[in-house]
């Protein structure tokens, strides 16, 4: 058995939270938000703060993340990690956490993320700076690097503008099952709606762009032998891994193909599964073109498929795939750094705490978080008590 392999299983989610979410109360802070889905998660989890002992955190705002939240948060961890690879850090943290608590090097683990975005004037708040060999061409960051990718996959596979669309109709379709969804993403959307909105950088369009959002978000972890004597029920990280190939956009090799190709084998061959055996898909939508991408590039379908795969409503509620169930970063939240939340919406599809947008039956879901301009990937594959075998 590999060092990997040897992972499986070994730990468990036992607490999942959000802060408020939105435009919070005027007067919050980006801290506030991370210690309201602490306290939260630690209720969720039946656990102390002080109980907490090793922290994994990374944020726009902070250049020493886990200082300066373990500071506000009053932890004092034997362990922490701020690696920082942009919104996919969250669930790169799980492998990390994983690893630490397996090598004893922590017992219980707090992945914290929060940011106040929307309050902040609607603005990305991001430590990116284009590179000099970009700069010159005047990009709109992040969303012109994303039109490429789009306009190169219109190009390569006769993908079209309405495929594209049915990704943010079904999201939406999705967050109004979710009570917590950003009051502007509950609306009903269609294919008409995206099409016609405000053209940002051809060919996404206003809809076809995640919401600007405040919000936190919190995941605790434990070994899977001391998740079954908590209270709430676990969700054990079954297989993870992480890849990245790329930093600039004009650097990218392929720009219809992205790292998740690697992580997403990586996490598949730990966790002994493949595409068929997973039940919810909870993929970083920062823009409609990322979900087609992500399912091809995890295996759900062909290369250059994906528009014709999510045709349909077949990835919306009732359809054949249950793919970003709270709503995504298109319609439930996006406050900068999605990935915390991907990981929450999959453990409340195990536990089946989802309410109406419940997917019945959930044993296996898959997280797929997306950092920088389709840079940074990292997958994660977790799993309700049966899914262990």
């Amino acid at each position: 058995m590999s060092a990997g392999q040897s992972l499986r299983g070994s730990v468990a989610v036992i607490g999942a939270a959000e802060s408020d979410l939105g435009l919070v109360a005027p007067g919050l802070t980006h801290f506030d938000l991370v210690g309201q889905a602490t306290a939260r998660a630690c209720e969720d989890a039946g656990i102390s703060k002080d109980e907490i002992d090793g922290f994994f955190c990374a944020s726009s705002y902070l250049p020493f993340a886990t200082l300066d939240m373990a500071e506000y948060l009053g932890i004092r961890p034997r362990y922490s990690d701020g690696s920082n690879v942009g919104g996919s850090s969250f669930v790169s943290h799980l492998l990390h956490a994983a690893a630490a608590i397996e090598a004893g090097l922590c017992t219980t683990a707090l992945i914290a993320y929060g940011s106040t975005q929307r309050s902040d004037g609607g603005r990305l708040v991001s430590p990116t700076k284009l590179l000099p060999w970009e700069e010159a061409y005047k990009p709109r960051y992040p969303v012109s690097m994303y039109a490429l990718a789009a306009s190169r996959h219109m190009h390569e596979y006769g993908t079209t503008r309405e495929q594209l669309a049915e990704v943010a109709v079904a999201a939406r379709d999705w967050a109004q099952l979710n009570p917590a969804a950003f009051t502007y993403g509950r609306g009903p959307l269609t294919v008409e709606d995206v099409l016609s909105s405000q053209m940002i950088s051809y060919p996404l369009t206003s809809k076809d762009c995640c919401l600007v959002t405040d919000g936190g978000g919190a995941v605790i972890l434990t070994s899977a032998e001391r998740a079954r004597d908590l209270h709430a029920k676990p969700a054990y990280l079954l297989g993870a891994g992480e890849a990245h190939w790329h930093r600039s956009m004009s650097q990218m090799p392929d720009l219809t193909t992205t790292a998740a190709l690697d992580s997403g084998r990586r996490a598949y061959e730990m966790a002994g599964l493949k595409p068929a055996d997973v039940d919810v898909v909870e993929l970083y939508d920062a823009f409609t073109i990322n979900t087609l991408l992500f399912l091809e590039d995890l295996g759900f379908c062909g290369k250059g498929e994906g528009g014709a795969f999510v045709s349909g409503g077949r990835i919306a509620p009732g359809g054949e795939l249950a793919v970003n169930t709270n709503g995504g970063g298109l319609s439930y939240c996006h406050p900068g750094m999605y990935g915390i939340f991907l990981i929450i919406e999959a453990v409340r599809q195990l536990r089946g705490e989802a309410g109406a947008r419940q997917r019945d039956g959930a044993r296996v879901a898959l997280v797929n978080g997306n950092g920088g301009v389709l840079s940074s990937q990292a997958t994660a594959l977790l799993g309700t008590e049966e899914a262990l075998g």
